[in-house]
């Protein structure tokens, strides 16, 4: 993996304020709220807290993509469908990028994510990025009577078609799992940029190599963080002779009032006080971290003032804008 990035996305608004090589940046995954013991939010002032940390200069606002509620999960992330959330965040904000992490491929016909996702892009002024998942709820794909089995060969199979659909014009592709186009029509709109960046979210039934050869970058979860020098060398070694690929992740976060607490790890989320928070983030930097992506959830806290805290005492350590 080389210390660049592919020509086609170096210019692209959203992939290279989240992604540079040597840095790591901060954002945040949808709703912009603390709801600890609750399944979902009450979304109160959520356009405010967007221009905040629009404002604030992070460097992404993430969504999920969760159809249903399932007590058996207990969470529904920001309920809004990611999709239309996404075009409403891009008139909210100016700056800040807006990711979707994930769209659950398998769930939705690809040509529609393709449509979609160009039209966020264009609303944004070209700050979407494209993040695919697999899914992982079975009562999901019951209610959508969608195989669960082969949902790594649907995914590898509808990124082809998105990517046919939005960098071509009057695009000719078959495709295994879905439709066939023939040259004859032509989706639109087109992507701001040359095209649109497509993340993995998870590992998406997946290798490695596949991974760093057909997406544009990986983002994964925090579930054992001992792993994590491991896991990004077996990711170098998978994008090796490549542009650069970055890594991220996401996790569960819960800032304490204390600035002095101590780290630690709980059910794939991070409870820290905010200088232990610095020193684990500059090391994950310079280990190969490109982004954090903080789930809000958990905190005992009102996001307002961790988003502030953060913005005054940890952001200056990891600015989005240095190149």
């Amino acid at each position: 993996m080389t210390d660049a990035l592919a020509p086609d996305l170096a210019g692209h608004a959203a992939y290279a304020r989240v992604f540079q090589p040597g840095r790591l940046t901060l954002g945040f995954i949808a709703p912009l709220e603390a709801y600890p013991n609750a399944p979902w939010p009450t979304l109160a002032d959520h356009a405010a807290l967007a221009r905040k940390v629009d404002a604030l200069d992070f460097a992404a606002i993430w969504l999920r993509d969760v159809p249903f509620y399932d007590p058996s999960f207990g969470d529904v992330g920001q309920i809004l469908d990611p999709m239309v959330y996404a075009g409403w965040l891009a008139a909210q904000t100016t700056r800040i990028a807006i990711g979707t992490a994930g769209i659950v491929l398998p769930l939705r016909d690809p040509l529609i994510v393709a449509k979609q996702a160009a039209s966020v892009d264009q609303l944004a002024g070209g700050r979407f990025l494209l993040g695919l998942s697999t899914g992982d709820r079975p009562s999901e794909f019951a209610a959508f009577d969608s195989d669960l089995g082969n949902r790594p060969d649907r995914y590898r199979d509808a990124i082809d078609v998105i990517r046919a659909a939005t960098e071509q014009s009057f695009a000719r592709h078959a495709s295994r799992h879905y439709g066939t186009l023939d040259g004859s029509i032509d989706l639109l709109p087109k992507p701001v940029g040359p095209r649109l960046p497509i993340l993995a979210i998870g590992r998406a039934g997946q290798t490695l190599e596949w991974l760093g050869e057909n997406t544009d970058g990986w983002i994964w979860h925090l579930s054992d963080p001992r792993r994590l020098p491991d896991v990004l060398t077996r990711w170098r070694v998978a994008t090796a002779g490549r542009a650069y690929k970055p890594f991220g992740y996401g996790a569960m976060f819960d800032l304490l009032a204390d600035p002095d607490a101590p780290l630690a790890y709980a059910a794939g989320g991070i409870r820290s006080g905010r200088n232990a928070l610095i020193e684990l983030w500059k090391r994950q930097r310079d280990e190969g971290v490109a982004h954090v992506a903080l789930n809000p959830k958990p905190s005992r806290r009102p996001f307002a003032d961790v988003a502030d805290e953060l913005a005054t005492h940890v952001l200056p350590h990891f600015p989005t804008d240095a190149r």
